[in-house]
């Protein structure tokens, strides 16, 4: 059902979650990862003049290289190939461009589940992404989750529910033994 998956990430508390979801996911289907952090320059514009522009690049470029990392990481666990990529510009609109332009079959990317107030007046790159992008979007709750990773094996639950079947026993009840 699918053959290539973007993760966006940004590197946040819960992004190793939201990577070890899409490659739990990429695995089962046989797809390539793809991780993507957009670099967003046009947040630090409103800085003065006078502050210093020389390393901001470079820890821009280091903040980026330690968030694919994690989709690296969650890759080379289940042995699937994985690709990462920095990109630059507004993350909402380069996230859709790269999954349309890629021809990518899905979206994985961490929600941070703000509500009320919080979320009209910071918005949310998730939600940008889920109105604008004709690519179906995953999004995965980071903030306020279980503390362990939800994510059960899903090969081993499909493969467990298969069997279940075959013999008749609860799949959720021997999932959970």
């Amino acid at each position: 059902m699918y053959d290539r998956i973007i993760v966006p990430i940004d590197g946040s508390d819960g992004s190793d979650r939201v990577a070890a979801h899409a490659a739990a996911l990429a695995s089962v289907h046989g797809a390539e990862l793809h991780g993507v952090y957009v670099v967003n320059a046009g947040s630090f514009a409103g800085l003065p003049m006078e502050s210093s522009w020389e390393g901001l690049d470079d820890l821009l470029r280091e903040d980026a290289e330690a968030a694919v990392e994690l989709v690296e990481r969650a890759a080379s666990a289940r042995d699937i190939p994985v690709e990462t990529h920095i990109l630059e510009g507004t993350p909402s609109r380069e996230i859709v461009e790269f999954a349309e332009r890629g021809e990518c079959d899905l979206i994985v990317m961490g929600t941070h589940g703000r509500g009320g107030i919080d979320r009209l007046l910071l918005g949310s790159v998730a939600e940008k992404v889920v109105r604008a992008s004709s690519v179906p979007v995953l999004t995965v709750r980071i903030e306020g989750g279980q503390e362990s990773d939800p994510l059960v094996d899903v090969a081993s639950a499909e493969s467990e529910a298969g069997a279940s079947a075959d013999s008749g026993t609860d799949a959720a009840a021997t999932a959970d033994e």
